[in-house]
């Protein structure tokens, strides 16, 4: 703190030094020379009273501004010097620190150092000219901004496991820091140009103790060093140039980013973060000139300003807790200046001026060009065919050797182009800056085309239960031999019945007439046996009633049976396709089917029954996919066939959806259900009630099928090519 305290002090004193010769004139203006005599601090309430004499009355109060980091009130006394006998002074009392009171150029300035930024008043009665430092201002303390990452838990042995570096595709340099648990305490500060990362209470093993030279990922880091310090680890990351980082965590792992900024000419604090990030000031000038305030901005930033002689005028502000930036901007809209960067130097002229001098500057780079020697330089393509890219290099028109550019062209005003298509080259003669926007341009085209595979699976499943039963009923007579039943008492007509073991014959008195078996060959009267399901023949229970002459029989069969089948039949067509290149992959069979010409001629064609899948993938931007897919499941249906050929079964989806990488989505599903139910019975008697069951036969069959379709795409990189 006292290091910081004199630092403080010290760099007052050089911006008072610094500026004293361009506060000269606001001296001439007054006429008669004014004297510093005394200056007394005490306390008032809460706050401080600062008391400074003067040999003559002041007409007004001193202009003033105050700076929040490190806290300072800065005073300006125009023609007036320094009668106290000393510099500085140590006050260590109520908040302030010490004072600097700088005599040079005919002026002096007053540099109050306080511990925090505090609000404050001035009066002046007569020849003494009163400070109030009120107790009610709010400010930050003085020191190193600290970001405090993650509490961290109060007991417990933690450890840094691993430290790994890899570059993002942005170009950002990424430390991955894997930890032994996600509440370890963790603070991140900037040092100087460097990162430092702490992390509270852990141990850093003997093989993670070293250096990692990260030159040659081409990211703003160049180095990172791990290191224990006392009980906690501390991670080093030296980056160079502008940057910016971002720290954050998840479960056990511990990421910061460093990310490389462009600087923009028209931006005082470069990077990605918006709005005004200056330090607050409090600003109070009465009719000061432009370039006395702008030299006061100098004090405050740090920054070397340099002012166009155009810039001239006066002009009053107050303002009171702004951040410099905004302040900055206002003076400049107010005053219709604009300003440049370039490093650490500020150039601030009337935008007119600027805009001119730009405007010079690129004429003048234009007339160099045209009068620079040409270059030709030859580019080998890998990826892409040198017509498409000398195409884009000349905007998309034919090429022409006696006019080589066109507008939209990459070529200036004197540059052709010519290509080799036996080696895929282009010579190319230009200006070398026409050169390096080509070499960037075909940087950037000539890359392998991303490339992605893309799994469709295809499940049909199917459920099936069917029952069946039936009766067969019969009778048979064997009382009647060969000579059969008489008819009404008489001989001369007989008759048997179902005799299915000896020949069945009728006695006309004359003689008896043989009948043929097949007559007669089957004794069941009612046959409704079950039918047969899933290829399989009905189980069968039989019953005979018989006399005891085993003459007349009466013969019961019950048959039944019960059909239950399950099925999945899973298909997975796959291919790999580029980027937005239109992929096809197909299996199965060729049905052949007749035609018929106008002249009655007839030819054979040929009609797909196939597994196929069709689809055309898009790579977006943050790593999805979107497709445009066709996916069909034909198969013949032998059931179904003309003289023309057999029928096909088609089962297709066409969409496009957008799926994420390695994401499985379902595209489409079928569902049917088929339910039967049949009976066959005897008239009449089939429908008594109970008794008719003996008389029929009942079918019933549930069939249900399900399709569904998935689709997976996968970017195919390295890792899942080397798989």
């Amino acid at each position: 703190m006292k290091f910081m305290r004199a630092c403080a002090c010290i760099a007052a004193l050089m911006i008072s030094v610094s500026h004293a010769s361009a506060q000269g004139a606001a001296s001439a203006a007054v006429v008669k020379p004014n004297v510093i005599e005394s200056f007394s601090v005490s306390k008032a309430g809460a706050g401080m009273l600062l008391q400074i004499g003067l040999q003559q009355a002041l007409p007004a109060a001193p202009a003033s501004f105050s700076i929040a980091n490190p806290a300072r009130v800065v005073f300006d006394f125009p023609a007036t010097a320094n009668g106290l006998g000393y510099s500085s002074k140590n006050v260590n009392d109520g908040g302030v620190r010490s004072f600097n009171l700088v005599e040079a150029g005919g002026r002096s300035r007053l540099v109050l150092n306080l511990d925090k930024a505090t609000r404050y008043e001035t009066r002046v009665e007569g020849k003494l000219l009163f400070i109030s430092l009120l107790a009610d201002g709010d400010g930050a303390a003085v020191g190193p901004a600290v970001q405090h990452f993650a509490a961290g838990a109060q007991t417990g042995d933690h450890s840094v496991r691993d430290i790994r570096f890899r570059r993002s595709k942005d170009g950002a340099g990424v430390v991955v820091v894997d930890l032994s648990a996600p509440d370890m305490g963790i603070d991140v500060r900037q040092k100087g140009s460097s990162l430092q990362v702490s992390f509270k209470k852990a141990h850093l093993p003997d093989a993670l103790h070293r250096r990692l030279d990260v030159v040659d990922f081409a990211t703003p880091v160049t180095s990172v060093n791990a290191k224990a310090m006392g009980e906690d680890v501390s991670l080093e990351i030296v980056p160079k140039g502008l940057w910016e980082h971002t720290a954050f965590q998840s479960d056990n792992q511990f990421i910061v980013e460093v990310r490389p900024i462009k600087e923009d000419p028209n931006k005082l604090f470069q990077g990605s973060r918006t709005g005004y990030q200056g330090e607050v000031i409090s600003l109070n000038f009465q009719n000061i000139p432009l370039r006395e305030l702008l030299h006061v901005f100098a004090d405050i930033t740090n920054f070397n300003i340099v002012i166009s002689d155009s810039v001239a005028g006066n002009v009053s502000l107050r303002l009171n807790d702004v951040p410099w930036d905004q302040a900055l901007e206002i003076v400049l809209q107010q005053k219709s200046l604009a300003m440049r960067k370039n490093g650490n130097v500020v150039w601030i002229a009337p935008a007119d001026e600027l805009a001119a001098k730009e405007k010079s500057t690129l004429e003048s780079k234009q007339q160099i060009a045209d009068l620079e020697p040409l270059r030709t330089e030859r580019f080998v393509l890998n990826y892409h065919q040198a017509e498409e890219i000398q195409a884009m290099i000349v905007g998309g028109a034919t090429p022409d050797p006696n006019k080589p550019s066109v507008q939209g062209s990459f070529l200036s005003s004197r540059g052709t182009v010519a290509v080799d298509k036996r080696t895929n080259t282009l010579f190319i003669t230009d200006a070398p800056a026409a050169l390096d926007r080509i070499r960037d341009l075909i940087s950037a085209l000539d890359r392998p085309a991303r490339q992605v595979l893309i799994e469709a699976r295809i499940v049909e499943a199917e459920d099936s239960f069917s029952s069946s039963i039936g009766m067969r009923l019969g009778t048979t007579d064997l009382r009647g031999g060969t000579s059969g039943h008489r008819i009404l008492g008489s001989d001369d007509v007989r008759f048997s019945l179902g005799n299915t073991y000896a020949q069945n014959s009728v006695n006309t008195g004359q003689g008896s007439i043989n009948i043929p078996l097949d007559v007669v060959k089957d004794g069941s009267n009612v046959n409704l046996p079950a039918s047969q399901l899933g290829g399989a023949n009905p189980s069968q229970f039989s019953f005979s009633l018989f006399n005891s002459a085993k003459t007349m029989f009466l013969n019961l069969e019950l048959s039944a049976l019960e059909f239950d089948g399950r099925g999945k039949v899973v298909s997975s067509p796959r291919v790999v396709t580029a980027d937005k290149v239109p992929a096809v992959i197909k299996h199965g069979t060729q049905i052949p089917y007749l035609v018929a010409s106008a002249s009655g001629a007839t030819t054979i064609a040929y009609r797909d029954a196939v597994l196929s899948l069709e689809t055309t993938p898009v790579i977006t931007p943050d790593d999805k996919v979107r497709m445009k897919l066709k996916v069909t499941k034909d198969s013949p249906n032998t059931k179904i066939a003309t003289s023309y050929g057999i029928a096909i079964d088609k089962k297709e989806v066409t969409t496009e959806v957008l799926v994420e990488n390695g994401g499985t989505l379902v595209i489409g599903g079928i569902f049917t259900q088929n339910v039967t139910n049949s009976s066959t019975r005897v008239p009449i008697l089939g429908d008594i009630p109970y008794l008719g069951f003996f008389f029929r036969q009942q079918t019933k069959e549930d069939k249900r099928s399900e399709l569904l379709v998935f689709i997976t795409p996968k970017i195919v990189n390295d890792q899942l090519v080397a798989q």
